[in-house]
Formats: structure tokens, C-alpha cells, sequence
């Protein structure tokens, strides 16, 4: 992991500060379908679409770099099989096996998420490297 920060100036001569940059590696690193951890970041290409969410799952905090991507393009958990939208952090199906079988807890992980979504960072490429900030 790399990190890059720095200050610009901004208008009327303030600066502000450069979000922390994470090196996640060579894009040709990550085909469609993979996963891997940069940070606090679980960063994956979802059919072409490479994206950054928080690298914890809502549920038990299981590590979504060790995922799977879905036929949906959806980020499913690898331990109980949580679904989440990568484009709104928000979860589509809750936990899975034993966990679906008490009443509400899916509704209740997905009312979550629609308040405390899965935060999103901004993935940028750079003569063929990934960055996420």
C-alpha cells in the first residue's frame, strides 16, 4: 500500500488538503470478477466497472476484499453471502444460511444500509495504475 497526499490552492489562496491517495496496483491486475484489499478498501472490477467500497461487511465486519463478485455485479460477502450494490454501498440481500432464517434481520441490515450505505471511494487510473482515494 502507497500513500500519496499533498495540498492545492483553492480560490482566493486558501489550501486545502488532497484526499490520501491508495496505490491498489496495475490495472491489468484486476480483470473483471476480481477483489482486492487497499486499505480500508475493498476494490473490484464488477464487469468492467472498477469500484471501492469500505472493505467490512454491515453484518459480522468480514473482510469484502475476500468476496466474490455476482452475475448482478453485486459484492457478495464470503462469509454469510450478503449482497451490496458497489455502485450505492447499500445492501441487496442480507445474510445468508442460519442468519436468513430469523425473521427480519434482512430487512433490518438493508434499512441500515439505506441510513449507513458502505462508504464509496473514487477510483482513478494513471498510465495504467489504480489509485483509490
Amino acid at each position: 500500500m502507497h500513500l500519496r497526499s499533498g495540498t492545492v490552492a483553492g480560490a482566493g489562496g486558501w489550501e486545502k488538503s488532497m484526499a490520501e491517495e491508495l496505490l491498489v496496483g496495475p490495472a491489468s491486475d484486476l480483470p473483471p470478477g476480481k477483489i482486492v484489499g487497499a486499505g480500508g478498501y475493498a476494490v473490484g472490477n464488477a464487469r468492467g466497472s472498477v469500484f471501492a467500497v469500505s472493505r467490512h461487511c454491515r453484518h459480522l465486519r468480514a473482510d469484502l476484499a475476500g468476496g466474490s463478485i455476482d452475475d448482478d455485479g453485486c459484492l457478495v460477502c464470503p462469509w454469510h453471502g450478503a449482497k451490496y450494490d458497489v455502485t450505492t454501498g447499500r445492501m441487496v440481500r442480507g445474510p445468508q444460511g442460519v442468519f436468513a432464517k430469523i425473521p427480519g434481520l434482512d430487512a433490518t441490515y438493508k434499512l441500515l444500509t439505506r441510513v449507513l450505505p458502505l462508504r464509496r471511494g473514487r477510483v482513478e487510473e494513471r498510465d495504467g495504475t489504480l489509485y483509490v482515494s
